[in-house]
């Protein structure tokens, strides 16, 4: 119990004084710290002692972890958001006193020789890193009640993100220790998760085995939320249904910076001689296509911070990355959101703001939250930070004169606004990747899709399944197959290119090089077709596909396809109701399911070299 209370009528007002002796001497230090921010009002209702004392010391265990989670505690989340919610009333751009310019970069073309450059690259550097993936959400956004990283990436295989993004990260592995007779260095994988993710991403993980890696491979660190405001003053609102505990939300997936901080895995990695740490996000099925080659642009270059990005539509909802010339002369490279970079081009100078070029894009290229950072210059910026990121608060006003919210909000900060409080001097680039190989995420619900313009991407499970066989289709074109066109369906009330269904196992085409290698002579694809390539070492020369194609063989089997020729049925596309609630969610949100009507199944079970030539099946 607390030793000394011989202040406590100066300070802590009617109801908080006589529960003061039910408090520990820690407890009475965060209480007093709340009455000098300003929020004596958390204890108005409080009872006399005697009544509720277990929920009062339940509040305060509350506040003891909303002030250790937060970089400066409390005192320092309260005094942010004051200054922070005045210039939102005040209407303060961030940015003033900025004018934007399109920055530098590298603009890659896939399969070109220079993409191949640094493709090789990239692998070879892979050994070297540390992936770590945001994945905080459920997916109640997208009409999903499970969380996003279980959700089919597509429905051909029916791999889950999670499982496409580890046995990606697992195929790097083995590509980058040089073959099989070298020993393999483990590429860690850290999952910052929530409340809401955090049970379900570890049993989706334990059910799994790992997906393939080791059991210390993978790490999970949680996030934790922050407190919510219910004014302008920067008051805590209280919990609509507990009146005794603070109401929190997300923070947003900028805390990754200050848990890897803490968690002690960064200086772990630099004794272990990595390199670089590399970040995505949850449902981007087609993120790693564009990795091995960004990774080598790093490398290459040298680069501190690298933000992959794509070209962007102008007002797109979708960053833009721009350099920012400050008046004093300083410069920084940094993603402006959408909604900032429009106004921002109109107050300076370019009375049309974004606009497309002559190419059909903005000149600005669009931040896809895909960030390479040097491990070294990473770790001497946290020392200052403490992974403290610059915050916004977005606060929805009742009315015109911003006295008053409609709800509660909170600080917020976003993962790749690291750069904005580099030194000059660091070395901060973006990759540019195109569009159909590297950016197809999945976010938003069949009924928001809908809304969304024609020949703007409506970044739904309906878009983001076909852009997986769109992408795989182009990359064998390039790669010298035949492959038919798209026709054109209407899923979801959403219009979508549909390309054969092909898809393949990282292990045997994790860059386009071993794309080259092991598809040769005349292959060619129709539109109705499935290809399903599960193999290591898996070689086609010569392949006339019309229906469907399943080929799996296991680890060290060596097979040798020549003159293959499959005529079939194939797998249907049928369309299903959004709203049929006999539908399972994870193809409801899609608007079809893949109905088997006829396939060819090549299985090689044996560790051993297979050759199939001449067949028709």
């Amino acid at each position: 119990m607390a030793s000394d209370l011989s202040d406590s009528e100066h300070w802590a007002g009617e109801y908080l004084s006589p529960n003061l002796p039910l408090l520990s001497d820690t407890q009475i230090k965060l209480a007093r710290m709340l009455v000098q921010e300003g929020q004596i009002h958390l204890f108005e209702n409080w009872p006399k002692p005697g009544v509720r004392d277990a929920d009062k010391l339940r509040f305060f265990e509350q506040v003891a972890k909303l002030d250790i989670s937060y970089p400066g505690g409390l005192t320092a989340y309260l005094q942010n958001a004051r200054k922070l919610l005045a210039d939102s009333k005040a209407g303060k751009n961030p940015f003033s006193g900025y004018v934007p310019s399109v920055p530098d970069g590298v603009k890659l073309v896939h399969g070109d020789e220079k993409f191949m450059q640094y493709e090789e690259a990239g692998v070879k550097e892979a050994q070297y890193s540390a992936f770590v993936l945001v994945a905080g959400g459920l997916g109640e956004r997208l009409g999903y009640s499970g969380i996003k990283v279980a959700l089919p990436s597509e429905t051909t295989t029916e791999n889950s993100f999670l499982q496409l993004y580890i046995k990606t990260i697992l195929a790097l592995q083995d590509a980058s220790s040089g073959g099989q007779n070298q020993a393999v260095k483990p590429i860690p994988l850290v999952i910052m998760t929530s409340d809401d993710t955090h049970k379900k991403t570890d049993q989706l993980l334990k059910e799994n085995n790992n997906f393939g890696m080791l059991p210390d491979q993978v790490v999970l660190l949680k996030q934790e939320k922050v407190a919510c405001l219910s004014d302008n003053n920067g008051s805590l609102a209280l919990d609509p249904s507990n009146s005794f505990l603070i109401q929190t939300k997300p923070h947003g997936h900028g805390d990754v910076h200050s848990v890897l901080y803490n968690s002690g895995l960064l200086t772990r990695w630099q004794h272990e001689s990595r390199k670089w740490v590399l970040f995505f996000q949850d449902t981007n099925a087609l993120l790693f296509k564009g990795v091995p080659a960004s990774l080598g642009v790093s490398v290459l270059k040298d680069l501190d911070v690298n933000s992959l990005a794509v070209n962007r539509k102008a007002k797109e909802a979708i960053g833009g990355i721009a350099r920012l010339t400050h008046e004093n002369g300083s410069e920084m490279v940094i993603n402006v959101e959408y909604n900032q970079l429009d106004p921002l081009l109109r107050s300076t100078g370019h009375p049309e703001g974004d606009i497309n070029i002559e190419t059909g894009f903005s000149p600005f290229p669009g931040n896809i939250n895909q960030l390479i950072f040097k491990l070294s210059s990473y770790i001497k910026e946290l020392a200052k930070t403490h992974g403290a990121i610059v915050e916004f608060v977005n606060p929805k006003y009742k009315d015109a004169s911003k006295t008053s919210f409609k709800s509660s909000t909170r600080l917020e900060c976003m993962m790749q606004d690291y750069p904005r409080t580099l030194p000059t001097s660091a070395k901060v680039g973006f990759t540019v990747l195109e569009t159909w190989l590297a950016y197809a995420p999945v976010k938003n619900n069949p009924e928001d899709a809908a809304k969304v313009p024609r020949g703007n991407p409506p970044h739904s499970a309906t878009s983001g399944e076909m852009a997986v066989y769109k992408a795989n289709s182009l990359i064998l074109r390039k790669a010298g197959v035949l492959i038919e066109g798209p026709k054109i369906e209407s899923y979801n009330d959403q219009e979508v290119e549909v390309w054969p269904r092909i898809v393949w196992s990282p292990k045997w085409g994790l860059t386009f090089s071993d794309v080259k290698k092991k598809v040769k002579g005349h292959c060619q694809i129709s539109q109705k077709s499935t290809l399903v390539i599960d193999g290591e070492d898996v070689t086609i020369d010569g392949l006339a596909l019309d229906g469907a194609l399943f080929i799996r063989a296991v680890a060290c089997a060596k097979v040798n396809i020549q003159s293959l020729h499959v005529s079939n049925d194939a797998w249907k596309i049928i369309p299903v109701d959004s709203a049929d609630n006999s539908v399972p969610e994870k193809i409801r949100i899609r608007g079809f399911k893949l109905e088997l009507h006829g396939q060819q199944l090549l299985l090689f079970h044996q560790p051993r070299q297979c050759n199939i030539t001449n067949v028709s099946m």
